[in-house]
């Protein structure tokens, strides 16, 4: 959401108060030497990453070649968080942005398998949990649901679980909490973000209720905060001073996220208030 070093970030999130650290999955960017030493001097441990299904990257893709080229970038995701001494990756199998399919659903969901089968065997290898995501119809028309990533998970190994996001969830899930229940054990990773895809607190998502399904399931690991603040470009915006006018060194990735998002770099001012704001909502819930 902000173009900015990996130190910043760690930096102001440890004095925040969080203890764990979700990498960008951009694992060309960084130097993983640099990024466990910065982290250990912070006191945060890393927990993990995410998948950015952007421009080719596709697992379900018709092209071989392409979808080969897919599997290579997870498979370079895990080695990053293996080498931060991360535990999960979550993963999006299809391109981000693609609505229409690349051949028949069963053939797409074949392509789908082989794929997250190949990179599973890698994953285990290295002791890397992955947690299929799925994320709401305007950004895929593959995975949506969680009864959907549960379905992919079983087809793939018996240590592939999902990754479920609040925003999303919101959004697809005819009751949310019941969708929590039905992952169950299932779950290895867990987005947070309001209805607004503001921070948690910001909107009207009930996290009490969702920290207390969470707990009826046994889910004692990370919540990982994924904001993307829906950035008013009207006089009506409620945080002036919000958008960041002049980004520096954003990634292809982070440049085409925030452009396909509506959004655009934040300030560092408006960052932090999001970063804390989630922090305070959660952590007298957990």
């Amino acid at each position: 959401m902000r173009s900015e070093t990996v130190t910043t970030t760690i930096r102001r999130i440890a004095a925040q108060g969080y203890s764990r650290f979700e990498i960008a999955g951009s694992p060309e960017q960084y130097d993983t030497a640099e990024v466990r030493k910065t982290l250990k001097e912070h006191g945060v441990k890393c927990w993990g990453s995410v998948t950015l299904m952007l421009g080719e990257r596709n697992l379900l893709a018709r092209n071989e070649a392409q979808r080969a080229a897919s599997v290579q970038y997870v498979k370079d995701v895990v080695k990053m968080v293996k080498e931060l001494d991360g535990h999960m990756v979550s993963v999006v199998p299809g391109t981000v942005g693609k609505l229409v399919p690349d051949g028949r659903p069963e053939e797409e969901w074949q392509w789908a398998v082989d794929a997250m089968k190949e990179i599973y065997a890698y994953s285990e290898a290295a002791g890397i949990v992955l947690g299929i995501e799925p994320i709401n119809r305007f950004e895929t028309y593959f995975i949506n649901r969680a009864d959907q990533a549960l379905a992919l998970a079983a087809a793939v190994g018996p240590n592939c679980g999902v990754c479920l996001d609040t925003f999303h969830m919101n959004i697809e899930e005819t009751d949310m909490f019941a969708a929590i229940r039905r992952a169950g054990s299932k779950l290895a990773g867990f987005h947070v973000a309001d209805n607004n895809r503001m921070a948690p607190g910001m909107g009207n998502l009930d996290w009490k209720k969702i920290v207390d399904t969470l707990r009826e399931v046994s889910y004692d690991k990370v919540l990982s905060v994924e904001f993307c603040a829906p950035l008013d470009r009207t006089p009506a915006n409620p945080y002036p001073g919000s958008i960041d006018e002049a980004p520096e060194n954003l990634s292809p990735e982070q440049e085409k996220f925030l452009v396909d998002h509506g959004s655009s770099s934040v300030t560092e001012e408006f960052y932090s208030m999001l970063t804390r704001e989630s922090y305070n909502t959660l952590s007298k819930l957990i």
